[in-house]
C-alpha cells in the first residue's frame, strides 16, 4: 500500500462534493474580528437590535406552558394557517396545503433543492449571490452555472437575454434571490413574467428565495417586492422560500417557510422528518406572534432601514474613489472600494486589523463580486457614521502611504 493509500485509509475524508464546497469568506473575516471588542461588525446580515418583546414573550409563554415536544413535520396548524393568510394578503389566495414551516430559511432552501435536484442536474443562478445558495445544489451533486448581474450608473441590473440563453431545455432548476443578497438588486415584475414563461415552456423548476421581500423601498403595493407568487399558480413548478429572520429581526430563531405545490407536501414532510423532524414548538409560537402582531413593527422597520440606507449612501459617496448606489431592496450596500479589486478578502481583513471595521468581502459572493465589499446597514446612524469615519481614516492612511 502506498503512503497516499495508507493516509486515505487512516484519515478518511468527507465525500468529494462536500470537500469541494467553498468556505464562507464572511465567516473568515468575522473570525478575524471575534474577540476584538472595538470592532464595528457590519459583516453579517442581521440587525444590531434584538427581537421585539411581543415575539420573545410569546416564546417564553410557550416554554412555560410546556411547548417542548415534537410537532407535525409541516408545522403547527395555527402557524400554517397564519402563514397561508399572510401570503394570501400579499400575493393572492394561498391554501394551507401549500405551506410548510421549516427550521430556518436556509433549511427551506436545502429542502426545496432536495425536492427537485439530483446528481448531474444543471442549475442556473444569478450572481453575485449569498454563497449558501450556490453551494446547496453542489452538495446534492448538481452542476451550477451562473449568470452575472451588471454594474453601472443605475447600480446592479440584469441582462435578461443572457439569463434566458442560459436557461436551456437541459436546465433542471433556476434559483433566484430577489431582493438580492448582497447587491440589493430586485427583479422587476416584467422580468419575472418573462422568466416564468420561459421556464414553463422548458419545464424548468424555479426556487425563489424571497426572504428580503418586505425589505423593499420602491413603493410597491403592500410594501413588498415583486414575487413569483404574484404570477404563478400554486401548483406549477415554482417553490418560494421565506424566513422570519429579516422582517421580524428573528435571525437566531431559525424559522422559515416554504410555499410549494400541494402535490409536493407529502414528500416535503418526509424530507423534513429526515432533516430536522420539525421546527421547535415554542419557536413556532413566536413566529405566530410575529404574523399576528408584527405588521406595524415590520413597516416601521422598513422605514428605518430605508433611512439608514440613504444616510450611508450619502456618507460613503463623500469618500474619494468610492462608488456606491442606493439599491431597491434588502439591507446591504454592495459597493466598490479602493483596493478591493486587488483582493477584497485581504482588504476586509486589513480593515478589521487596522481600522476595526468589519465588512464582507465581495469575493465571498462569487468571482463576480470581486472588487466590491458588502456593508449591512441594519443599525443606528451613529454606528454607521463611526464606521464611515474609520473607513475614511483607513483610506487616507493608504493614500498617504502611496504618495510617500
Amino acid at each position: 500500500m502506498s503512503e497516499t493509500d495508507l493516509s486515505q485509509a487512516l484519515f478518511p475524508h468527507a465525500r468529494d462534493a462536500v470537500r469541494a464546497l467553498r468556505p464562507s469568506q464572511i465567516r473568515e473575516v468575522a473570525n478575524a474580528g471575534f474577540g476584538l471588542d472595538d470592532v464595528l461588525p457590519f459583516w453579517f446580515g442581521e440587525s444590531d437590535r434584538v427581537t421585539p418583546p411581543f415575539i420573545r414573550n410569546a416564546a417564553s409563554e410557550a416554554l412555560a406552558a410546556g411547548a417542548t415536544f415534537y410537532t407535525h413535520n409541516l408545522g403547527i396548524a395555527p402557524l400554517r394557517a397564519a402563514l397561508a393568510g399572510y401570503v394570501s394578503t400579499l400575493h393572492g389566495a394561498t391554501a394551507v396545503d401549500h405551506v410548510a414551516v421549516t427550521s430556518a430559511g436556509v433549511n427551506a432552501l436545502m429542502l426545496a433543492a432536495q425536492l427537485v435536484v439530483g446528481a448531474g442536474d444543471r442549475v442556473v443562478e444569478v450572481t453575485p449571490l449569498w454563497p449558501n445558495l450556490v453551494e446547496i445544489p453542489k452538495i446534492l451533486g448538481a452542476h451550477v452555472e451562473t449568470v452575472a448581474l451588471d454594474y453601472g450608473p443605475r447600480g446592479w441590473t440584469l441582462d435578461l437575454e443572457r439569463l434566458l440563453t442560459a436557461l436551456t431545455p437541459a436546465t433542471k432548476l433556476l434559483m433566484l434571490n430577489s431582493p438580492n443578497n448582497p447587491t440589493g438588486w430586485v427583479m422587476t415584475r416584467d422580468e419575472q413574467r418573462t422568466v416564468l414563461d420561459h421556464c414553463r415552456r422548458n419545464g424548468i423548476w424555479v426556487i425563489a428565495d424571497e426572504v428580503y421581500e418586505r425589505l423593499y423601498y420602491a413603493g410597491h403595493e403592500h410594501g413588498v417586492a415583486p414575487s413569483f407568487l404574484d404570477l404563478a399558480s400554486r401548483d406549477e413548478r415554482v417553490i418560494c422560500v421565506n424566513s422570519f429572520s429579516k422582517a421580524w429581526l428573528m435571525t437566531g430563531w431559525r424559522l422559515g417557510w416554504i410555499v410549494a405545490p400541494a402535490q409536493l407536501m407529502d414528500d416535503l414532510g418526509k424530507l423534513i422528518e429526515y432533516n430536522t423532524s420539525c421546527a421547535p414548538a415554542f419557536v413556532q409560537q413566536a413566529g405566530l406572534a410575529a404574523l399576528q402582531q408584527g405588521e406595524a413593527f415590520t413597516q416601521q422597520l422598513v422605514g428605518e432601514l430605508k433611512a439608514s440606507r440613504d444616510h450611508l449612501v450619502r456618507a460613503l459617496s463623500a469618500l474619494p474613489e468610492v462608488d456606491v448606489k442606493a439599491p431597491a431592496g434588502a439591507m446591504y450596500l454592495f459597493f466598490s472600494l479602493p483596493g478591493a479589486a486587488a483582493g477584497s478578502l485581504d482588504l476586509c481583513k486589513a480593515l478589521v486589523r487596522d481600522a476595526r471595521i468589519g465588512l464582507a468581502p465581495g469575493s465571498a459572493f462569487g468571482p463576480e463580486g470581486e472588487g466590491f465589499v458588502r456593508w449591512c446597514y441594519a443599525c443606528d446612524t451613529a454606528r454607521l457614521d463611526e464606521g464611515v469615519a474609520r473607513l475614511r481614516r483607513f483610506l487616507e492612511g493608504r493614500w498617504a502611504a502611496e504618495r510617500a
